[in-house]
């Protein structure tokens, strides 16, 4: 009996000094738990009404909803009497270890959100990076995928695409095709000039403003090189690029203007 009484006056002893203590602990973080589901919501749809990328929308919902919650927990905890210090250190060192094995990945989440958030390219824009040419398949927190023109599928970090040269080709609605034709020193390059126009002019897929252009571009060893200059939407590239080497081949030949190509004259001297 006396230590059942030694157990009860403990007892109501504890709950005399923790239980206000954790009643004000539970009402908090049952208030906490509303105020940081409210303020969640009305920040993602904040974010929503400025047109921010889905899913960088849910990921920075679900980091918000997560970092506000520890925060709470640990202050509820040391409202109860827990010593949170300590935890705090070994949460802060545990982050330590993880960033520091996962820093290649955490590159590239860092790139991905940055992607997200300034967009210099978009799905469907044909860029150039890390010396890939495609069109953007799918941008994700980690990787980007590019489909090239022969049909590959290429996987790129963000990390590393989002700290290189990137050369989209859609920003601008029109995309330039450099071509480059020559015919010999001794053909008309207004008759050459006017034949590729007309073949430029004529195709479906040229716009017509900007205008194309034919121009000399350098004198060379063998051949006047001209410089054949169509415009086109980004995914005519190839269309356009292959029709105007084929089209302009057979309109010069057609316009009797030769292609000169590298030859060699041999000459043999007799002996004496």
């Amino acid at each position: 009996m006396e230590n059942l009484d030694a157990y009860t006056s403990k007892a109501i002893e504890l709950l005399m000094t923790y239980g206000p203590k954790l009643i004000l602990a539970i009402i908090v973080l049952l208030i906490g738990l509303w105020v940081i589901n409210k303020v969640v919501n009305l920040s993602s749809k904040m974010m929503e009404k400025r047109g921010i990328d889905p899913s960088l929308l849910h990921f920075l919902k679900s980091l918000a909803n997560i970092l506000l919650k520890a925060l709470l927990l640990i202050s509820v905890a040391s409202m109860i009497g827990i010593e949170t210090t300590s935890f705090v250190a070994m949460l802060g060192a545990a982050g330590l270890a993880v960033g520091l094995a996962l820093q290649g990945t955490l590159a590239n989440f860092a790139g991905g959100v940055l992607i997200l958030f300034f967009k210099p390219y978009k799905v469907g824009d044909l860029i150039q990076a890390q010396g890939h040419l495609g069109h953007v398949k799918e941008i994700q927190v980690f990787v980007t995928i590019l489909l090239t023109p022969e049909n590959k599928t290429v996987i790129i970090p963000n990390g590393a695409i989002s700290n290189g040269d990137i050369t989209n080709y859609t920003t601008q609605g029109l995309i330039r095709v450099d071509l480059v034709m020559g015919i010999s020193y001794a053909a008309n390059i207004k008759a050459a000039r006017t034949a590729l126009m007309e073949v430029m002019t004529q195709h479906p897929k040229v716009l017509e403003t900007p205008a194309p252009f034919v121009g000399v571009k350098e004198l060379g060893n063998s051949s006047v090189n001209l410089a054949v200059r169509p415009y086109c939407n980004p995914e005519d590239y190839w269309a356009v690029y292959f029709d105007i080497y084929e089209q302009g081949k057979e309109a010069l030949d057609a316009a009797g203007i030769t292609i000169p190509f590298p030859q060699l004259d041999l000459y043999i001297k007799e002996k004496p």
